[in-house]
């Protein structure tokens, strides 16, 4: 299955983040998975789609697990 990659730019937008916001994810591990592209760096939008999907809570005190 084929999915859409996504820059760190485009992301940021769907986001409302920033893409130095995204490095820093990336650098700390948090934030959606990517793949490395020789230097450039991509999201699938799938792996986006899963890790929205993590994040999503049924009640404000609750606490995802670091992965």
């Amino acid at each position: 299955m084929e999915s859409e990659l996504l820059t760190p730019a485009e992301l940021a937008v769907k986001l409302h983040k920033t893409a130095p916001a995204l490095a820093q994810w990336r650098y700390r591990g948090m934030g959606p998975r990517f793949v490395k592209l020789g230097s450039g760096v991509r999201y699938r939008a799938s792996d986006v789609e899963a890790w929205l999907d993590a994040q999503t809570r049924s009640q404000t005190g609750q606490v995802l697990p670091r992965v």
